[in-house]
């Protein structure tokens, strides 16, 4: 009786097995699967198109019109990296291979720059379609130059060379110096200031010092004003020197002056540390004025709080409005000024130091641009 029931246990079981493989075999079976397909179908699709749209908006860019136009920029003494006069000339190429989509080469000099020449020729003959000389001291290279590559566009910043091929770009240096010549005149505790000038008998550091002094005997007719000079022409060493800046101005401040300005390039850098150190030393602290770049935003952070402001040279704007020029209009020449109307020149506010004198700057900023006041250039 027991194997019987065992024997029909056996039976209903092979038969409910049965039951379910016929049930998955069924039509529910066949659904599953074209769902499935389907689905995949569906989604293979939807991918390859969103991925030929995408590849296609990524891909597809605007030429640029500088594109195959070659500059050339040949840097005076301190090269890119001087933090000042080149590095603001470095920014204008930047700016001109990121927008326009020119292709730059870079020359710097010897540390005497006796091959200013040898590399403006260099860049000629590797075909460059603008060439830059940063600075005056170029003014005979590039004459001697643009006259043997008369199909070569050349531009000198600072200096004026008559030809053909040549761009002359000036700044209106005594103007953007009167305006931090009287933010110095407003921050001195001591009733004294200073300047110093990179290289004398040239004619153009004499230009930042002379606008140095009428814009602070503006804002106070008795400040005192210490000047000095770090070498004179032919003697260039005054624009990448920091140790021989940094004595000039520690004996400034020593001498009681509580504010400095520099127009001497790549030295400074000495001017800065001599403001940190003096600070540091007496506890009274002392501030330093920058030139061309803004430069509380290129020294180290440790001198960073003693600039008190700078005087901004725009050669970044000159070199880019050159480089635009060329490349939407083709050659050009002449002698193109970039003073305060154009914001050639101006101050920099970053740090915030002189915030609450800011207004009375503006006001001699408009004054000078209406032509009410007239800045000495000598």
């Amino acid at each position: 009786m027991r194997s019987e029931l065992k024997r029909r246990g056996r039976f209903l079981a092979l038969l409910f097995v049965f039951a379910l493989v016929a049930a998955a075999c069924g039509n529910g079976g066949d659904e599953t699967t074209a769902t499935t397909e389907a689905s995949t179908a569906e989604t293979t699709t939807t991918t390859t198109e969103a991925s030929t749209a995408e590849t296609t908006t990524t891909t597809t860019e605007a030429p640029k019109p500088g594109e195959g136009v070659k500059v050339g920029m040949a840097y005076d003494i301190g090269g890119r990296g001087d933090k000042s006069f080149n590095d603001s000339a470095a920014a204008g190429l930047d700016r001109a291979v990121a927008e326009l989509g020119v292709d730059a080469t870079e020359l710097e000099p010897t540390a005497g720059g006796e091959d200013r020449e040898e590399n403006l020729r260099l860049l000629a003959e590797d075909g460059n379609d603008v060439i830059f000389g940063i600075g005056f001291a170029f003014a005979d290279s590039i004459a001697a130059a643009a006259a043997d590559f008369p199909d070569t566009n050349f531009a000198i910043i600072d200096s004026v060379v008559d030809a053909p091929n040549v761009a002359s770009l000036v700044f209106a240096e005594h103007e953007g110096s009167a305006l931090v010549g009287a933010a110095a005149a407003l921050k001195t505790q001591t009733n004294t200031i200073g300047f110093i000038g990179g290289v004398a008998g040239l004619g153009l550091i004499e230009k930042f010092q002379a606008g140095y002094e009428f814009g602070a005997k503006q804002v106070n007719p008795d400040v005192e004003i210490l000047v000095q000079y770090l070498t004179e022409f032919p003697d260039f060493a005054g624009f990448n020197d920091p140790a021989k800046g940094k004595e000039a101005a520690l004996a400034m401040y020593e001498a009681g002056a509580d504010v400095v300005y520099h127009a001497a390039g790549g030295s400074g850098a000495g001017l800065f540390e001599a403001a940190k150190e003096t600070s540091e030393n007496t506890g009274s602290k002392v501030w330093a004025i920058g030139v061309d770049s803004d430069q509380y935003n290129t020294v180290g952070e440790e001198v960073r709080e003693y600039i008190l402001t700078s005087m901004l040279k725009r050669v970044d704007v000159a070199v880019f409005s050159t480089t635009e020029n060329f490349v939407l209009h083709g050659q050009q020449s002449g002698i193109v000024v970039f003073n305060l109307e154009v914001d050639g020149v101006g101050y920099s506010t970053s740090g915030g130091f002189i915030d609450d004198i800011t207004d009375q700057l503006e006001e001699l900023r408009l004054k000078i641009i209406s032509g009410e006041l007239e800045v000495p250039s000598e």
